[in-house]
């Protein structure tokens, strides 16, 4: 029978001493933002019913909408738009056989998180200029 005692040994891998890949994080952040990116969507909907509703629901909804709490949500939802767009293309890519190797991987995750901020901030850029 197996020994039940096993003592202070830890579980293994334990959080302390496992490093994740990269991969393993844009996994995960990828599907988190994929709930963001519903989350943002039902708020801006709300945004606009408050508009069709009455212009008094519509300035409350503005006003929480241009809040600073609403720019946060908004830029949240610029963020995960992004980051989701881009690490669809890498899954995209993947679809077709390549780019498997593991140096491979971790360089197009670093490309995707630079042009995940650089389209970020062309699209702060936009909404603030224009």
């Amino acid at each position: 029978m197996a020994d039940v005692e096993q003592g202070n040994r830890p579980l293994s891998p334990h959080l302390q001493i496992y490093k994740w890949p990269i991969n393993m994080g844009m996994s995960i952040f990828h599907r988190v933002t994929g709930v963001a990116i519903g989350v943002v969507i039902a708020f801006v909907a709300l945004w606009f019913f408050a508009l069709a509703w009455s212009p008094e629901a519509f300035a409350k909804a503005n006003w929480l909408m241009t809040s600073w709490l609403g720019w946060l949500v908004l830029f949240g939802g610029a963020v995960s738009l992004w980051f989701h767009f881009v690490n669809g293309l890498r899954h995209l890519v993947w679809d077709t056989g390549s780019s498997f190797g593991q140096k491979r991987v971790r360089r197009t995750a670093l490309i995707g998180l630079v042009f995940m901020v650089i389209l970020t901030l062309v699209t702060i850029w936009v909404a603030v200029a224009v």
